[in-house]
């Protein structure tokens, strides 16, 4: 190519990057063929930045011609700052998003689906159907609009001393969770069978005993009316509800996570209820052999029902100009190596079901465990409408106090539960409305 003609075929490149008519939407890169693209991490910190920074390390091992610049924004910032940012320019190539924010993001037509590139591409039938159930659960449109790395998952954790000394098994039915709580409580030794989440973060604890004890699969049913009004949930937070003070600490009803572990890491405790990501202060407090996790008790339908987590994954950001070097990072990161390396660090359950026979997830009762729950076929994953505007006002400034008026005896459990069903229905309606169109 002559000097003139390579002249001319740099000024057509730019004409057309002027205009937007990118060649077959192919990336934009400098005249030595490398890419330059920017990353920004949700929950950038000295936990998860390291993590980030390996992966980048190895992806660009294995893409020399591809640089990934990283931003690591801190988790309480992250959804401040993607606003800005669709608002007034600057975002970045890709980024980390979870359902909690998905649904935000693509009502302002931020993100790019990605059906397409997954369906053609080396993770075609790689990701777990339970969690790529969750994400597209959360848009009107039911596509895939991040890639998904990783999730959690609700346990109970439970001394395992304190039920040997007992002669009690791990209770694989509801009936054999409550007699274990009666069992283990001795209020002269102090000991309480069991740990109610009564103050923040309690409505999403509580609804996951209920349903699992119910055997209810959707929040909603097919008329768009909430369904934790049922009589069968209302039995289920009745019973639930009566282990108040009978076999829990007096201290449950304003309790938060922080002192719900604390109490249960002080030995006070048989069974607390949370997520996977409490098993080192559990281990470093009672020592690995004290303790372990199960799944919840199968409902009286005969099969397990848990209530759907967060799921953390990547975003393409559609205002990016390297979509293709974007993608080929994001599939990178949830590739079995780079989605292993994740979710050990971490301590999360991986969406590349490639990862699910790593020898360190064997290794660890609590995941295996979980990863055996997330993969079974027979078990159900109650999606929670994290894609209404308003469920955490409603589940966290409405309905904190008044299941706190459970728990005293105050309000009756069929009470709160119609109000609650009451505010969810408005809610869903609002949002068909809003997405009929």
């Amino acid at each position: 190519m002559t000097t003139r003609s390579a002249r001319l075929a740099v000024l057509t490149a730019a004409l057309m990057l002027g205009s937007g008519l990118t060649a077959c939407g192919a990336d934009v890169g400098s005249a030595d063929g490398k890419i330059t693209i920017t990353f920004w991490d949700d929950n950038g910190g000295p936990a998860r930045t390291p993590v980030w920074r390996h992966i980048i390390a190895e992806f660009q091992k294995a893409n020399p011609t591809i640089t990934v610049k990283y931003v690591g924004i801190p988790i309480s910032q992250v959804q401040q700052k993607y606003d800005r940012a669709i608002a007034g320019g600057g975002l970045p190539d890709v980024g980390g998003v979870s359902t909690a924010m998905l649904s935000g993001l693509v009502a302002q037509k931020a993100l790019d689906p990605l059906d397409d590139r997954i369906s053609g591409g080396a993770l075609n039938g790689k990701l777990n159907e339970q969690v790529t159930t969750a994400v597209k659960s959360t848009v009107p449109d039911g596509a895939t609009y991040m890639m998904p790395l990783s999730t959690n998952l609700g346990v109970l954790w439970y001394r395992t001393d304190w039920f040997e000394e007992a002669g009690l098994e791990a209770p694989m039915s509801w009936d054999g969770f409550f007699a274990a709580t009666e069992r283990l409580t001795d209020a002269a030794k102090d000991r309480h069978g069991f740990t109610i989440r009564g103050g923040t973060g309690s409505i999403a604890q509580m609804l996951e005993m209920v349903y699992g004890q119910s055997g209810i699969t959707e929040i909603f049913d097919a008329s768009g009316r909430a369904t934790v009004n049922d009589p069968r949930n209302v039995a289920a937070l009745t019973k639930l509800a009566g282990l108040y003070e009978k076999v829990t600490p007096k201290a449950d009803v304003s309790n938060d996570y922080v002192k719900m572990v604390a109490q249960f890491d002080a030995g006070n405790i048989a069974i607390m209820q949370h997520n996977l990501g409490s098993f080192n202060d559990h281990v470093k407090a009672l020592g690995r052999e004290h303790v372990a996790a199960m799944a919840v008790p199968k409902s009286a339908a005969g099969f397990q029902v848990v209530l759907s987590n967060p799921v953390a994954g990547i975003g393409l950001f559609a205002s990016g100009r390297q979509k293709d070097a974007a993608y080929r990072f994001a599939e990178f990161a949830a590739s079995k190596a780079m989605n292993s390396y994740w979710s050990e660090k971490t301590g999360v359950l991986p969406a590349n079901t490639d990862v699910n026979e790593e020898p360190w997830i064997q290794r660890l009762q609590h995941m295996a465990e979980a990863v055996k729950v997330l993969n079974d076929p027979t078990a159900k994953v109650v999606q929670m409408p994290y894609y209404l505007p308003e469920f955490n006002t409603i589940t966290k400034t409405a309905m904190e106090p008044e299941f706190q008026k459970v728990l005293r005896g105050t309000l009756s459990a069929k009470d709160f539960l119609d109000g609650f069903a009451a505010k969810l229905t408005a809610a869903q309606a609002s949002y068909k409305k809003r997405n009929s169109g």
